[in-house]
């Protein structure tokens, strides 16, 4: 019997008694597991009222809180689960994550630390203490909870990842080369960490290889904006107005609209000395502020100068 074929059939038991809790606790579970959350929510919801002291259900209720985003609804559920069985690591755990997306990041530690203390190889909670403790900017110990990830799970790209881009804004360039290239060992695909190595490439003088990694990065990730604009910043310090300008209005076409490109496309056509197309772009950098990182005075005195 397919899932779908099950789901009508619970469906049809609940039809016809509606006070069947073992048929509706298997119909939440298996909406839930087929992605249908806000469905599995009711159930759940039911449940919670008939089954008052069975974690398993506040647990299941985060879950399909979680995943439609209702944090708060979700934060209490899962401590409704750990106070009926607090032995129970999954709840703390995704706990955990829900502090997390609520910005509560002492109460995620919290939350992950006793995963740790009851399972010290959970590999993915020392990647969350990680993450937790680098939105505090506590770069010592996201590292070392990187570290711990990578020593109980060498595969973890992210880890990987995240501990090339502590190592390059700490100024420790060569280890945060090796450990990009470890990403891409693992993962040849990930186009993020070609755009950290282009950007280190860029940053110590070597434009040629640097644009070589952004047109991978680009390959794997066309819309990645923040490529274009390196990407015409290097053709611009070489000459290449022209090349330049053509890269942006690519990126343009591709991204679509963005004040960061727009406001490179007008100091582009400045130095073209295409006057009113340098207008036209600062002006509609200006009316794309949304995506425009250039203090909004500093445009409007460019385009006194032009005018």
């Amino acid at each position: 019997m397919s899932k779908a074929e099950k789901i009508e059939e619970l469906q049809n038991i609940l039809s016809q008694d509606e006070t069947n809790l073992d048929a509706r606790r298997k119909l939440a579970v298996l909406l839930l597991d087929t992605g249908y959350a806000d469905e599995a929510l009711g159930h759940f919801l039911y449940l919670r009222n008939a089954l008052p002291e069975d974690s398993g259900i506040f647990y299941n209720l985060g879950i399909a809180c979680e995943k439609l985003k209702k944090f708060p609804e979700a934060k209490e559920a899962y401590e409704k689960a750990i106070e009926l069985s607090p032995a129970e690591l999954d709840a703390p755990y995704n706990l955990g994550l829900v502090l997390t997306e609520l910005k509560d990041y002492d109460g995620a530690i919290e939350c992950f630390q006793k995963v740790l203390a009851a399972d010290s190889e959970d590999s993915n909670s020392y990647f969350n203490l990680g993450i937790c403790y680098l939105k505090k900017g506590d770069l010592e110990n996201a590292f070392a909870n990187f570290q711990n990830t990578i020593a109980l799970n060498d595969e973890d790209i992210y880890a990987h990842f995240y501990i090339a881009n502590i190592l390059k804004e700490t100024g420790d360039i060569e280890n945060a080369f090796a450990e990009f290239n470890k990403v891409l060992e693992i993962s040849p695909d990930y186009s993020w960490a070609y755009f950290n190595i282009a950007s280190i490439f860029w940053e110590a003088g070597q434009p040629e290889n640097a644009l070589s990694y952004l047109d991978k990065t680009l390959e794997l990730n066309p819309k990645d904006v923040e490529a274009y604009i390196i990407y015409a910043k290097i053709l611009s310090a070489q000459g290449q107005y022209e090349n330049a300008e053509a890269k942006i209005l690519q990126a343009i076409e591709t991204c679509g609209n963005n004040g960061n490109l727009f406001y490179i496309l007008a100091q582009i056509e400045k130095h073209l000395q295409n006057r009113d197309e340098s207008l036209k772009y600062f002006n509609l950098a200006l009316q794309n502020s949304a995506t425009l990182n250039t203090d909004i005075k500093f445009i409007n005195r460019e385009i006194q100068g032009l005018i």
